[in-house]
């Protein structure tokens, strides 16, 4: 064994979506819900109640995107508890945009 994890992931669509003050969950075709910190997305969790549930589930449906905070998760990195990889400086400039608008 040469010490790497590798975990199969089967993807399924997602169905539903539901963000509250702390968690973000997602409901998937073959009957999973999958639920993570809203702190992992931190856009998600600055976002306003409204922004939040302006979301769009992807045409394939293994993916969700808020048009208000140009946020995108996909099903696969929910699946592996990947949490957002956006920058320190990056969120930081959008946090700015924000407070200009």
């Amino acid at each position: 064994m040469s010490g790497t994890l590798s975990a199969a992931v089967t993807l399924a669509r997602v169905v539903n979506v539901s963000v509250t003050e702390d968690t973000l969950s997602v409901d998937l075709e073959d009957g999973r819900t999958i639920a993570v910190p809203i702190a992992w997305y931190p856009r998600l969790a600055y976002g306003t109640p409204q922004e939040r549930a302006n979301f769009q589930i992807s045409s394939a449906g293994y993916g969700i995107h808020w048009p208000d905070l140009n946020e995108d998760i996909g099903v696969e990195g929910l699946l592996r508890g990947k949490k957002s990889s956006e920058s320190p400086a990056s969120f930081e400039r959008w946090l700015k945009l924000r407070q200009h608008k």
